[in-house]
C-alpha cells in the first residue's frame, strides 16, 4: 500500500514536470492561450503582467474547498501536493528559462513558428495530465471539476475539460489588450485548437491504459487452454458451444475479455498448449465489471429481494441453487419455513415428482415456491434409474455409497456407458405453474473419482471433461451441470416478473 502511494506520487510529480516543461517552453513564448486554471492565469498575466503562478494558487485555494467535501482526504492530499509542486515548478521554470525583451521565456521554436510549438506544447500537456490522472491525482483547478464530475457520472475527463476550457479560452474575446476582435478572434481560434487536441491526447492516452480485447479460441485441446488461462493468468473463461459448417463437427469455443496489454501472455500460452489453435482477437469498445471499468450509471433504488421457497430440506442442494441464483432472491428451505413433512414423491416422471412437492408446499403454506427432481438416466439400463436415481439401492433413505455400488456393479461388463443427468423443476407463482429443465450429457466411469459433489457425482464425467462432478469442484459444476442449467431458466424467468 506504501509503495503504491509512494508511485502515485512520483508519477504525479513526473506528469507535473512535463506539463511544466510544455507551457513555459513551448506555449508561454508565443502567447498561446490554453485552458484549465493554468491557462486562464496566463491569459491574465499576457493582459496585465500579474505573474501566473500567483493566479493559480489563489484560484486553487478556493478551489481546494470544493475538492475536500466532493473527492475526499485521499484525493485532496494528492491534489495539494500537485498544486505546490506545480506552483514551485512555474516558477523555478520561469527563472531558469533564458527571457525575451518583453519578459516571456525565449522563443525555443524561432519566429514564426507558434502553430509547431502550439503542436508540441499541447501533445506534451495532454499527456502529463494523463499521467497525473491515471495515478489518482490531479492538478488542480478545472481537473477538480472534470474529476468529481467523472466520479458520479459516465463523462470522460476530456469532454469536462472542454467546456470548462471553452469559456476559459473565450474569455480572451474581453481582453482589449490582445489587440482588435480580429486578433483576440485569433488567439481564440488559436486556443481552441490546442484544446482540442490536449483533450484528445489525454483521452487517447488514458483509453489506452485501460483497453480491453475479446479472445476466440477455437481449438481441440479447449479444456487444457481453458484451465492454464483460468489458473496461470486468473481469468474467467466463457465455453461456447459451437458448430462446424464445413466438417459438422461439434466443437468447444473459448470467449475471454483481458487488457489489452495481456495479449502477448495470452498468445504464448495458446501456443504452447496448441500451436495449430485457430484464435480471433478483435477490440472491444468497453467492458465493464469485475476487473474491468466501473459501470457509472444511475441506478433506481434496489427493489425489495423476492422471497420464493425450494421445497428441499437438503443443504447440498439449496447452497448449490443459493450460489447460482446470486443476491437477487432470497432462497428459503423448507425448514426456513417450518414444514419437516415428508412428501411423498409418487410421481412416475421427474415433471410428475417436481409438481407434487411444488403444488404440496404451495396448497399448505401459501407461497411462491419451486421444487426440483433430479435423475441420472443410463442408456444401457434402458434411462434407469432415472425417477428411482436417490433410492436405487432400495430401502428408505438416501445411500448415496449404496446408489453407486449397484449401478457399477450392473454396468461392470458394458461398454456402452453412455448417461445423462436431467433437472426438472416446477415453479408455482401465484397458482400459474411453469417448468424448467435441464440436461448434462456425459459418461459412467468404472471407479469413484473425487471428493466434492453429491449423490452420483465420483462416477458421472461430464461431456467433454477429463473429471467427474465430484472432482471439478462447485464452482465448475455450477456452470456447466444439469441443475445449474435448469436453475439459470428458472432464473430468467424469475427476473420478467
Amino acid at each position: 500500500m506504501i509503495l503504491n502511494e509512494v508511485k502515485d506520487y512520483m508519477f504525479i510529480a513526473l506528469g507535473l514536470s512535463i506539463y511544466t516543461i510544455a507551457f513555459t517552453v513551448f506555449l508561454m513564448p508565443y502567447q498561446i492561450v490554453a485552458g484549465g486554471v493554468t491557462g486562464l492565469s496566463a491569459i491574465i498575466y499576457y493582459a496585465t503582467g500579474f505573474h501566473l503562478e500567483n493566479t493559480y494558487i489563489i484560484i486553487n485555494g478556493l478551489l481546494l474547498i470544493v475538492a475536500l467535501k466532493i473527492l475526499g482526504v485521499k484525493f485532496l492530499m494528492k491534489t495539494i501536493f500537485a498544486i505546490f509542486t506545480l506552483y514551485f515548478m512555474l516558477v523555478i521554470a520561469q527563472d531558469l528559462i533564458p527571457k525575451q525583451a518583453n519578459g516571456l521565456p525565449f522563443k525555443l521554436m524561432g519566429e514564426g513558428q507558434d502553430f509547431m510549438s502550439m503542436i508540441i506544447g499541447c501533445v506534451l500537456t495532454g499527456i502529463a495530465l494523463a499521467t497525473v490522472f491515471l495515478n489518482n491525482g490531479s492538478t488542480g483547478g478545472t481537473d477538480i471539476i472534470a474529476a468529481s464530475v467523472n466520479k458520479y457520472h459516465n463523462v470522460s475527463l476530456g469532454s469536462v475539460l472542454i467546456a470548462a476550457d471553452f469559456c476559459i479560452i473565450g474569455s480572451c474575446m474581453f481582453f482589449p489588450q490582445f489587440g482588435t476582435y480580429m486578433e483576440r478572434a485569433h488567439k481564440v481560434m488559436f486556443g481552441f485548437c490546442v484544446m482540442t487536441m490536449e483533450n484528445y491526447v489525454l483521452d487517447y492516452v488514458m483509453n489506452a491504459r485501460r483497453q480491453s480485447v475479446q479472445f476466440m479460441i477455437f481449438s481441440q485441446k479447449w479444456q487444457e487452454i481453458a484451465n492454464a488461462i483460468g489458473t496461470q493468468m486468473n481469468h474467467g473463461v466463457t465455453i461456447l458451444d459451437g458448430h462446424g459448417w464445413y466438417t459438422g463437427h461439434q466443437m468447444k469455443v473459448l470467449c475471454i475479455l483481458a487488457k489489452k496489454n495481456e495479449s502477448v501472455n495470452m498468445f504464448r500460452l495458446i501456443k504452447m498448449i496448441d500451436p495449430n489453435a485457430f484464435v480471433s482477437q478483435s477490440s472491444v469498445i468497453g467492458v465493464y465489471g469485475e476487473g474491468f471499468d466501473e459501470m457509472k450509471v444511475s441506478m433506481k433504488k434496489n427493489k425489495k429481494k423476492m422471497k420464493i421457497v425450494f421445497a428441499t430440506n437438503n443443504q447440498n442442494k439449496l447452497i448449490e441453487v443459493r450460489k447460482i441464483l446470486g443476491n437477487q432472491f432470497k432462497v428459503l428451505s423448507l425448514e426456513d419455513i417450518g414444514c419437516h413433512d415428508d412428501i411423498p414423491e409418487k410421481g412416475q416422471t421427474l415433471e410428475d415428482n417436481a409438481l407434487i412437492k411444488a403444488q404440496y408446499v404451495y396448497n399448505k403454506y401459501h407461497v411462491d415456491c419451486f421444487a426440483d427432481d433430479t435423475g441420472l438416466e443410463v442408456d444401457a439400463l434402458g434411462g434407469a434409474p432415472g425417477v428411482y436415481s436417490a433410492r436405487y439401492a432400495g430401502g428408505a433413505g438416501h445411500d448415496s455409497q449404496a446408489n453407486m455400488t449397484k449401478l457399477l456393479h450392473e454396468l461392470e461388463n458394458n461398454n456402452n456407458r453412455r448417461a445423462r443427468f436431467r433437472t426438472v423443476i416446477a415453479l408455482i407463482i401465484n397458482g400459474k405453474t411453469k417448468t424448467f429443465e435441464g440436461i448434462v450429457n456425459g459418461e459412467i466411469i468404472t471407479q469413484r473419482r473425487g471428493g466434492e459433489g453429491f449423490g452420483y457425482d465420483p462416477i458421472f464425467q461430464p461431456e467433454g471433461y477429463n473429471k467427474t462432478f465430484a472432482e471439478l469442484g462447485t464452482d465448475i459444476k455450477n456452470q456447466i451441470s444439469h441443475r445449474a442449467r435448469a436453475v439459470q431458466k428458472l432464473a430468467d424467468h424469475l427476473k420478467t416478473l
